[in-house]
Formats: structure tokens, C-alpha cells, sequence
């Protein structure tokens, strides 16, 4: 299972960005999809992140402001950052938890992108 993700770049504070990211591959279910984001030094965090029958969940840092949305159809899940601060600034990755046809249970892994909130 691939991820491409999308959507990253420099905004000034205040600014908004939407990231995307879509997974293609054999894919039974997918369980659940989020973000993460590393910033450097720090820990990898959840940001948000969607369940199978529509479920969210969201970083106390970031609700209210972030909103995790996803296309079933097209596997691809969205996350809209509206007044974004400088401590956003962050690599953030897609994840998917997915079963396969056999019955697996996996995860898998997007490249990060990076977002940069600077004047």
C-alpha cells in the first residue's frame, strides 16, 4: 500500500494550508487514516486522525483550528489548518490502518511533508 501525500509549504501565521493524502493498493478496509507531525527535536504527535464510520480525534494543540475530513471513494483523507501558529511547523506524515484481503491487520506509512509557519 502507497501513500502520496500533498499539500505542504510556507504560510505566514494566521495562514491556512490543506494537506492530502491518498492510499492505493490492496486495501480490504482501511480502519482508520491521520496525521502526524515531527518537529524537529521533538517527538512524533498525533494531529488528528479519522475512524472507520467517521469518528475523529484531534491533539489538544490543534482542535478548533484543524479538521480531518476523508473521500471514501477515493481513499484520501484531508486535513484543513486554518490560523495556523509557528508551532505548527512541523514534518507532517499520512497513516493508514488497513486489513487486507487475507485478514491482516497493517499500517502503513506516507512520505512527510513539510510545513513551515513563518513570517
Amino acid at each position: 500500500v502507497q501513500l502520496q501525500a500533498s499539500g505542504g509549504g510556507l504560510v505566514q501565521p494566521g495562514g491556512s494550508l490543506r494537506l492530502s493524502c491518498a492510499a492505493s493498493g490492496p486495501i480490504f478496509r482501511i480502519n482508520a487514516m491521520g496525521w502526524y507531525r515531527q518537529a524537529p527535536g521533538k517527538q512524533r504527535e498525533l494531529v488528528a486522525e479519522i475512524i472507520s464510520g467517521g469518528l475523529t480525534n484531534y491533539a489538544d494543540s490543534v482542535r478548533g483550528r484543524f479538521t480531518i475530513s476523508r473521500d471514501n471513494a477515493k481513499n484520501t483523507v484531508y486535513l484543513q489548518m486554518n490560523s495556523l501558529r509557528p508551532e505548527d511547523t512541523a514534518v507532517y506524515s499520512c497513516n493508514v490502518r488497513y486489513t487486507t484481503y487475507l485478514g491482516n491487520a497493517m499500517n502503513s506509512w506516507g512520505k512527510g511533508t513539510q510545513v513551515t509557519v513563518s513570517s
